[in-house]
C-alpha cells in the first residue's frame, strides 16, 4: 500500500481550494456583487477547482486501494479490506462534515439577523441531505428553483462519498475489465450534453484519476515522465497558463459546447499526472510552494468552512457595521476578515478534528486487523 505523501499533489489541492474560494466570493461574501469580480468572471471562472479535487481523489484513493483489493486471496479478505477502507474514509471525512453542518444549522437559528444563512427550513433539508449523502441530487433539483441552504458545497462531498462507496465494488466486479469500464465512463461523459443533474453527478475527472493510478504500475508511466518540465521556468509557466486556460474555458461563453466539462476533466487529470511524479515539475521548491502545499493540507477544512466564514462576516457586518452598509462597501476589510477567520477556523479544524479522528480511524482498522489475526485457523487449537 502506497502512503507516500506527494507534495506536488498537495500543491494542486491548494490551487483547487483557492480557486473554489475565489469563485464563491461573489454572491456569498459580497451578495450584491463587486464590479471587478464580475469583470474577472467574464474572462475566467475557477469552479473547475472542484474537478481538480475529483481527479486528485480518484488518483490518491485508487493508488492505495486497488493494489490491496487485487492482492486479495479470498472473498472474505476482499470484504475486510473494503470495510477497512470505508472506516478510514468515514473517520477522515464525516466528523468535520457533520460538525460544520451542525454549526451552520445552529447559525441559521441563532446568528441570522441578517438572513445571511438562509431559512431554517432550507437548512434543515440541506443538513439532512449532507448527512445522508444525497446533497448532489438535492442541489441539482433546487438549482434555480428553490433555496438550498448554506451548505450547498456539500454536493461535491456527497458525490465523492458515493464514489468511495462504489469504487471498491467496481474494482471487485469488473476486475480485468476495470480500465475499459472507466474509459467508457469518461468517453460517454465527454460527448454528453451536461444537464443540471449530470453536472452534479459528473465522474469523468474521478475516473481519469483512477486510470492514472492504474497506469503508475506500468513501465510506460516512467517512460512518459515529462522530464522536459524540469527546465527552469517551464513548469510554472505551464501551471499558470493551464489554470488561466481552464478559467477561460469555464466561463459562460463556453456553455454552448458539449465538451467543456469533459475537456476540463482531462486537463485536470493532466495536471495530476505531472504532479504524480513529485519532481517539482509544476513549481520549484520555495516559500510559495510551501505555502500552497500548506493550504492543500488544510484544503478539506477550508472547503467546508469558507461559506460559513463568509456568512459570519456578513452577519457581523450587519450587527456591528455602519447602519445600512454591507461588506461590498469596504471589500478589502471584509476580505481580510474573512480570510483571517477562514484560516483560523480551518487550522483549528485540522488539528482538533481532522488529525485526531483520522488517527482514530486508523487505530480502529489496526485493532480490527489484530483481532482477525488472533482468531485461530480451522484445525488449530489455541492455548
Amino acid at each position: 500500500m502506497n502512503h507516500k505523501r506527494i507534495v506536488d499533489i498537495e500543491l494542486l489541492r491548494g490551487i483547487a481550494v483557492l480557486g473554489v474560494v475565489f469563485h464563491h466570493l461573489q454572491g456569498n461574501l459580497f451578495p450584491g456583487g463587486l464590479a471587478w469580480l464580475g469583470d474577472i468572471a467574464a474572462y475566467g471562472q475557477f469552479w473547475w477547482g472542484v474537478d481538480l479535487f475529483f481527479a486528485i481523489s480518484g488518483f490518491v484513493i485508487a493508488r492505495s486501494l486497488i493494489p490491496q483489493l487485487r492482492a486479495c486471496t479470498s472473498g472474505q479478505q476482499c470484504w475486510q479490506r473494503t470495510r477497512d477502507f470505508w472506516i478510514r474514509r468515514a473517520f477522515r471525512l464525516l466528523p468535520s462534515a457533520w460538525l460544520w453542518l451542525l454549526l451552520m444549522l445552529l447559525a441559521s437559528l441563532f446568528l441570522n439577523r441578517s438572513g445571511a444563512f438562509g431559512s431554517l427550513h432550507a437548512n434543515l433539508w440541506a443538513t439532512l441531505a449532507g448527512v445522508l449523502q444525497f446533497a448532489n441530487f438535492r442541489f441539482a433539483e433546487s438549482f434555480f428553483h428553490y433555496e438550498y441552504g448554506a451548505s450547498f458545497v456539500y454536493w461535491s462531498l456527497a458525490l465523492e462519498e458515493q464514489f468511495y462507496l462504489l469504487l471498491p465494488l467496481l474494482v471487485l466486479l469488473c476486475r480485468k475489465y476495470l480500465v475499459w469500464v472507466l474509459l467508457a465512463l469518461v468517453v460517454v461523459q465527454l460527448f454528453t450534453l451536461r444537464s443540471v443533474l449530470l453536472m452534479f453527478v459528473r465522474t469523468d475527472a474521478m475516473a481519469l484519476g483512477v486510470l492514472l493510478a492504474l497506469w503508475t504500475a506500468r513501465a510506460s508511466y516512467r517512460r512518459w515522465e515529462p522530464r522536459l518540465l524540469g527546465r527552469p521556468g517551464l513548469g510554472p509557466l505551464l501551471l499558470v497558463l493551464g489554470c488561466l486556460g481552464m478559467g477561460w474555458l469555464a466561463t459562460d461563453g463556453f456553455n454552448v459546447t458539449h465538451y467543456r466539462v469533459g475537456v476540463l476533466a482531462v486537463l485536470c487529470a493532466a495536471l495530476v499526472w505531472i504532479a504524480s511524479y513529485d519532481r517539482d515539475y509544476l513549481l520549484p521548491r520555495g516559500a510559495l510552494k510551501s505555502l500552497l502545499a500548506w493550504v492543500g493540507s488544510r484544503s478539506y477544512g477550508i472547503y467546508l468552512i469558507h461559506i460559513p466564514a463568509f456568512l459570519l462576516i456578513r452577519e457581523a457586518w450587519f450587527r456591528l457595521g455602519p447602519l445600512g452598509s454591507t461588506p461590498s462597501d469596504q471589500p478589502l476589510l471584509a476580505l481580510a476578515g474573512a480570510v483571517g477567520l477562514l484560516l483560523a477556523l480551518s487550522e483549528l479544524n485540522y488539528r482538533g478534528i481532522e488529525l485526531p479522528l483520522r488517527n482514530r480511524g486508523a487505530e480502529l482498522v489496526r485493532r480490527l486487523g489484530t483481532s482477525r489475526s488472533s482468531v485461530p485457523s480451522p484445525g488449530v487449537t489455541s492455548c
